[in-house]
Order: C-alpha cells, then sequence, then structure tokens
C-alpha cells in the first residue's frame, strides 16, 4: 500500500525546499539570516538573489524532478529517451517550470543539454564534462524512489540511469544510487538513522559484483569514516549528500531541515531541495508549514500531476 502522507510530503518537500532557498542561493553562511528569519520572503535589507522572481518559486531543481515524474507516470517506467526529451523541453520551452521560466542553470546542464539538443545519445550527453560531479542529478532523482515498486536493484540503476543526460560521471551515479536507497528506506516507515544504514548495507550489496562502483562507494562517499557525514552546503554532489544526512540525523521536524540547509549558505536552493525530499518523507505532508504549501506557485499542476500519476 502506498503511504500517500509520505509519498506527497516527499514531493512537496523537495519542492518547498527548493522554492525557500531560491533568493538566498549564493550568499556565504555566514550573510544567511537566522533561522528564525529565514522565509519565502527574506526580511527586508537582505539583498535576495534572483531578483525577478517572485517568492515561493521553485527553479531547475523542481521543475527537472517534475520533468521525472511526468515521465514516469506517462510511460509507466523510466524511460531514458523520454526523460530526456522532456527535460530539454524544460531548458528550451519551460516545461515544468513556474510560468514556464527557466532562470537558473547549472553550467553542466547546459552544456550536456546543448550536446543532447546536437544529436550526442542521452546515455552520453552527460559525459560532455567527464570529471564533472556537480549536484544536478541529485536534486532531481527523488521521484523515482517515491514512483518505484521494483527491487532495489532496479531502482539503483534507474537512479543511474536517470543522471546519463547531464551527469554521467560515477560519483554521480553512486550518490543518487544511496539517495534513492535512503528514500526508500523512509517511505517504508525507517527512522532516519536505520534508513541510512540500511542504504548502504543495500548499496554494498547491489555493487558487490560491480567492482568500479564498489570502490567509487567506499574511497569516495567513505560512508564508514567516523564523522564523515558533515556538509557545508556546496554544489560537490558529495558534499551536498553529506549536508543532507548531516541535517536529516538531527532535525526535529521538516522546517527546522530546509532552515538549516538554508543556513550553510552558497547552493541553497538545492541543498533545500535534497534535504527537503527526505524530510517530506520523514515528517509526512501534513508535516509540512502549510503557509509554505499553500503559497506555493505553480502547485495546481502538481496536484493535477500527482493525481493523474496516483489514480
Amino acid at each position: 500500500m502506498k503511504n500517500i502522507d509520505k509519498i506527497k510530503g516527499g514531493l512537496y518537500g523537495l519542492l518547498v525546499g527548493d522554492a525557500l532557498g531560491v533568493p538566498y542561493e549564493f550568499h556565504r553562511a555566514e550573510d544567511i539570516p537566522p533561522l528564525d528569519k529565514i522565509d519565502m520572503q527574506p526580511p527586508e535589507g537582505f539583498s535576495r538573489s534572483h531578483r525577478g522572481v517572485p517568492p515561493a518559486t521553485w527553479s531547475d531543481d523542481g521543475a527537472q524532478a517534475l520533468c521525472l515524474l511526468d515521465s514516469l507516470a506517462e510511460k509507466g517506467c523510466f524511460d531514458l529517451d523520454d526523460y530526456a526529451a522532456k527535460v530539454l523541453a524544460w531548458y528550451e520551452q519551460g516545461l515544468w517550470a513556474v510560468d514556464n521560466k527557466v532562470f537558473d542553470m547549472g553550467i553542466q546542464t547546459g552544456m550536456a543539454l546543448d550536446a543532447y539538443r546536437n544529436g550526442v545519445s542521452p546515455e552520453k550527453s552527460g559525459m560532455v564534462r567527464p570529471d564533472g560531479k556537480g549536484n544536478g542529478a541529485l536534486m532531481r532523482v527523488l521521484p523515482l524512489a517515491l514512483w518505484h515498486e521494483g527491487t532495489d536493484e532496479q531502482l539503483v540503476e534507474d537512479a543511474h540511469r536517470q543522471c546519463l543526460v547531464t551527469h554521467g560521471n560515477i560519483t554521480n551515479l553512486v550518490c543518487c544510487g544511496l539517495y534513492v536507497l535512503i528514500a526508500r528506506g523512509l517511505l517504508n516507515g525507517e527512522e532516519f538513522e536505520q534508513a541510512l544504514a540500511g542504504a548502504i548495507a543495500g548499496l554494498r550489496r547491489i555493487y558487490s559484483d560491480r567492482p568500479e562502483f564498489s570502490e567509487e562507494f567506499e574511497f569516495r562517499i567513505c560512508p564508514d569514516e567516523p564523522d564523515i557525514w558533515q556538509g557545508k552546503g556546496g554544489g560537490y554532489v558529495v558534499d551536498s549528500l553529506r549536508s543532507a544526512v548531516m541535517i536529516m540525523r538531527e532535525a526535529a521536524d521538516y522546517e527546522e531541515a530546509v532552515k538549516r540547509a538554508v543556513a550553510l549558505g552558497d547552493d541553497t536552493d538545492t541543498t533545500a531541495c535534497i534535504t527537503g525530499g527526505l524530510a517530506g518523507i520523514k515528517f509526512g505532508y501534513e508535516g509540512i508549514p502549510a503557509r509554505w504549501c499553500d503559497g506555493l506557485r505553480g502547485r495546481e499542476q502538481v496536484d493535477d500531476l500527482l493525481a493523474r500519476w496516483l489514480k
């Protein structure tokens, strides 16, 4: 049985976190307002990023995640070609962007989508920068975990494949694999530490006959190293994952989780998006402040997509 509160919480948790972080992006941690002042509308006197973007608007993170859920709902499986086409439609026409306006995008994402548009296959377009290890695939992968009813192996493989369009480096694949298994544990009602431990063990099992992935997981993620789950809110995919885990281990509720993500500064929208998706599953849709959900721009489209998927 699907836990609708957790599924809806995960999707809206991602979108609300993204929107909350948008006006604070690129600011240093010391310049971010105190937690009680962080909101969709920053306090007076704060020099907000993306000034032409109305408050409560999700960015590229949320739009690409919605492209993924849209593709899953339409195709009934993960279809790389269809997903790549939808991400390109976001890039060119604003598909799933609020007001169809694209106002923020990673450098690698733009380069990869240009390559895809010019005929490079979606299996290879994400290697336009072979060493690229930004968080642009991690930020959008959560809908796979919310939707997937296959085995852990199938879920991880699809999480890997959705990276390929824009972020094909193995580091990105491994981080997405761990993230979706953590999300699956939370969807099954596990506490965060249990979900994290189960995801680590599950990924080790899945990678046991894939030495390249196993080595990347152990020596890049370093899951057993003491105090490794510390992050700074940056755009490096491993740091983004560690930032989310660090916050989720301590946050008492959804609001604290996403505000702490924003308080790290730097890549605030994506850190709050990645963290907010997990927090939305853990604390449920009802745990997300109603003022944020009700005020989220474009939410009617999201409700329609959820209804189409969950009918």
